[in-house]
């Protein structure tokens, strides 16, 4: 058993479930490698010795080339806005340590080009974060889609629907400048990285991007509330998407629909622990959607509980993401989705973008 030190820039909402997930790795799955919450990083020095006590790191600091430089830290995890990933993943694969970063890859397409030629050029682990892909449901539906049973794949519906700007009382913040912060750079590259790990490559779209409540209390909102995607995937299956964050009474809707020769998978995200299987097999008086309760017989459930139907939790998806980092750093084998994986879907964001603001199809390989 060998351990590795941790260093996690951003405390808040993803350094903490981050901190958590590598604290818990090792008894959950049994890892070789060990993490140590080494030092933490925020914006300011209180806050960050306000984490350091509360996730347990063994330093604190508010400058993050001071956690990157670190002889302690052997991994960096970033959990910071947009903005700021490029340049923190270059300072950490200059150093040849591997590098864990959160969606979206950087601000901007050529960000996540430029890290991605970073990350490759050091040899280093890399990865990018996408929780949701990895269910235990989710995870089961690749495997049925690879296994051939629901036939061939003719058409995907998908959708990341939120509404915690349904309201348009409420004020402006953060989220509502920028593009980065926008519904195409927040909501919608985890539903786009659905879509590619579920189908695969996407060849063409079309899109409708638009900002519904362009007034705020407090100001003028610069990006995006909704937008809807068309596409053709490279296996010639016909895709639709739409991601929102005015979706009035969605909390957690990442969703999906995938229809097949033989059958279909339908998925909810606010029903996390279900996956609903319809098989066009027996007679048609009793065929229908099946809902399949997971328990530990499907992917990465049995580290976390014995009993079918216990269900796991949005944290947990974060201790499967931290074993599958902690692989990628042991073996020096890629681990999905890996930095070029996730610059992939800020492609596809490129592309919808463009194909919004051109009202015609977009071919993603001119991107």
């Amino acid at each position: 058993m060998q351990e590795i030190g941790i260093g996690i820039v951003g405390g808040g909402y993803m350094g903490k479930a981050h901190a958590v997930a590598h604290a818990a790795v090792g008894a959950v799955f049994g890892t070789r490698l060990r993490p140590r919450l080494e030092m933490v990083c925020a914006s300011s020095a209180q806050s960050a010795e306000g984490y350091r006590q509360a996730y347990g790191f063994a330093h604190a600091t508010s400058d993050w080339r001071t956690l990157v430089n670190d002889p302690q830290v052997g991994a960096v995890i970033i959990a910071t806005p947009q903005e700021t990933h490029r340049p923190i993943a270059e300072a950490a694969f200059a150093l040849g340590k591997p590098v864990f970063c959160e969606k979206p890859l950087g601000a901007s397409l050529a960000d996540s080009r430029a890290m991605v030629a970073a990350a490759e050029a050091s040899g280093c682990a890399n990865m990018a974060g996408f929780n949701y892909i990895r269910t235990p449901a989710s995870q089961f539906a690749r495997k049925l889609i690879a296994d051939g049973a629901i036939g061939d794949i003719t058409w995907f519906r998908g959708e990341h629907t939120e509404d915690f700007f349904a309201d348009p009382a409420a004020p402006a913040t953060w989220r509502t400048h920028g593009a980065a912060n926008g519904t195409m750079g927040d909501l919608a590259p985890h539903m786009i990285n659905a879509a590619l790990a579920l189908i695969g490559p996407i060849d063409r779209l079309i899109a409708e991007v638009e900002t519904v409540h362009s007034k705020r209390p407090g100001g003028t909102v610069t990006n995006d509330d909704h937008a809807q995607m068309m596409c053709r995937f490279a296996n010639g299956v016909m895709g639709q998407m739409y991601f929102s964050r005015i979706a009035t009474g969605r909390k957690m809707g990442y969703a999906y629909e995938i229809t097949g020769t033989k059958g279909a998978i339908r998925f909810d995200q606010e029903d996390q622990n279900a996956l609903w299987l319809y098989r066009m097999e027996g007679p048609d008086a009793t065929r229908g959607f099946t809902k399949i309760l997971t328990g530990p017989d499907h992917p990465d459930y049995l580290p976390f509980c014995q009993g079918p139907g216990h269900g796991t939790g949005y944290q947990d998806q974060i201790i499967i993401e931290a074993r599958d980092f902690l692989r990628a750093i042991e073996t020096g084998q890629p681990v999905w989705p890996t930095f070029r994986d996730g610059m992939e879907v800020n492609r596809i964001v490129a592309a919808a973008l463009q194909a919004s603001e051109q009202k015609t199809w977009v071919d993603v390989a001119t991107i």
